[in-house]
């Protein structure tokens, strides 16, 4: 026993001079690790331009259709002077018909008009004849009365001569009415003459006005009749337009006179359009209202085309948030606002819908930050590590 006693008290001493590894020694228990926050995508809202606009479909067509009518019915047509997609003026003829009847038609008017200027020739020289017959009776009854007052003649005789101027008067009457019969008959037949010398001029086909044709059915050889189909159908001044037919809600927003941007169905290029008619009216089975907007000729459009046009109702530059940061309800409109890595339910006032963004009324400022998915597993009042999203071009920075 006395022997083991230094081996112990050397074995201490030499267990107080090692020292320990780390892991070895005892450590007091790790504290409480910090809960990892969600990465959330944010948005900012910002100031971007926004346009407030209809769009609108519907079928290309001409503003004025123009039928060409035959002014003289029963005539065949000589020749045609036009064809499908000409540009045409005012006056220029389009075609002609036959005039074979009416320059036979004025002949026999004008052979007419001799014979009632020579009846009325024979008339004026009967007229003079009986002029100077009741001239004659006059003076003879003038002698007669003189005598009649010396006592030469009779009374029977002086009566005698009263008549004969009585007579000669009606003679003379009925003279210059035969006169007036023939000069009457002379203006119905120039009457008649003008009449065809105005088909004869009809007979050349012409334009009213200044356009296109867009439709032919005059044929070479075919009777023109005005109560059958137009000769021809002209496009007035080769306008056209797209009429849409808009919903009882949006055609309350369109003004004539509103920017129009139109695409023709196969093509790419845009074109400027103007609002030239809003209907007064919605059909009452459909509830849909007409809008006519002028294209411009030049834009290779087409009657009969299908074409959109987006209806420009306002451009403005406004405060602005994507689509998908909005959540709409019965209530109205809601945001999740982030302020210092909170989340904070906000309602808000929306306007224009402009693509994929929606404008703030109310209820943000701009700066301010916002969930960018409505959808995002967030309440209100969580916390959560914002990821800013990449900037949205044409947005405007505060």
């Amino acid at each position: 026993m006395v022997r083991i006693l230094p081996v112990f008290a050397s074995l201490a001493v030499l267990m107080s001079t090692v020292t320990l590894p780390a892991h070895a020694e005892e450590t007091a228990p790790p504290a409480a690790a910090q809960p990892k926050l969600p990465a959330i995508i944010v948005t900012e809202a910002v100031n971007r331009p926004m346009t407030d606009r209809v769009i609108a479909t519907g079928t290309v067509k001409p503003v004025d259709d123009v039928y060409v009518m035959p002014l003289v019915d029963g005539l065949s047509i000589r020749t045609v002077d036009a064809d499908v997609s000409d540009s045409v003026k005012a006056g220029d003829v389009l075609a002609t018909l036959n005039d074979d009847a009416l320059v036979l038609q004025k002949s026999q008017l004008q052979a007419n008009k001799a014979k009632a200027e020579a009846s009325v020739a024979q008339y004026k020289a009967q007229v003079l004849e009986a002029q100077a017959n009741l001239d004659d009776y006059r003076r003879q009854r003038d002698r007669t009365q003189k005598l009649n007052q010396s006592g030469t003649t009779t009374q029977s005789q002086l009566e005698q001569a009263e008549a004969q101027v009585e007579v000669g008067e009606a003679r003379l009457n009925a003279a210059r009415q035969a006169v007036a019969v023939g000069e009457s008959d002379i203006k119905v037949v120039e009457a008649q003459i003008e009449d065809v010398d105005l088909n004869l001029a009809r007979t050349g086909v012409k334009s009213p006005v200044d356009g296109v044709i867009s439709a032919k059915n005059a044929r070479v050889g075919a009777i023109a009749s005005g109560s059958g189909n137009p000769l021809f159908t002209i496009i007035k001044n080769g306008a056209i337009e797209l009429v849409a037919d808009l919903s009882e809600t949006d055609i309350q927003k369109v003004k004539v006179g509103q920017k129009a941007v139109i695409t023709v169905a196969g093509g790419t290029t845009r074109v400027e359009g103007k609002v030239r008619l809003v209907s007064p009216s919605v059909d009452a089975t459909t509830r849909l209202g007409a809008v006519h907007i002028v294209i411009d000729g030049k834009s290779g459009a087409r009657d009969g085309m299908y074409a959109h046009a987006d209806i420009i109702i306002e451009e403005t530059q406004a405060l602005a948030l994507p689509l998908s940061a909005v959540t709409t309800g019965r209530t109205g409109s809601i945001t999740r606002k982030v302020d210092n890595g909170v989340v904070k339910q906000v309602k808000i006032e929306t306007g224009i819908q402009d693509g994929g963004f929606v404008q703030v009324v109310s209820g943000l400022s701009a700066g301010d930050v916002v969930v960018a998915k409505a959808g995002a597993f967030v309440r209100d009042g969580d916390h959560i590590a914002p990821v800013p999203a990449k900037p949205e071009p044409g947005a405007v920075s505060n």
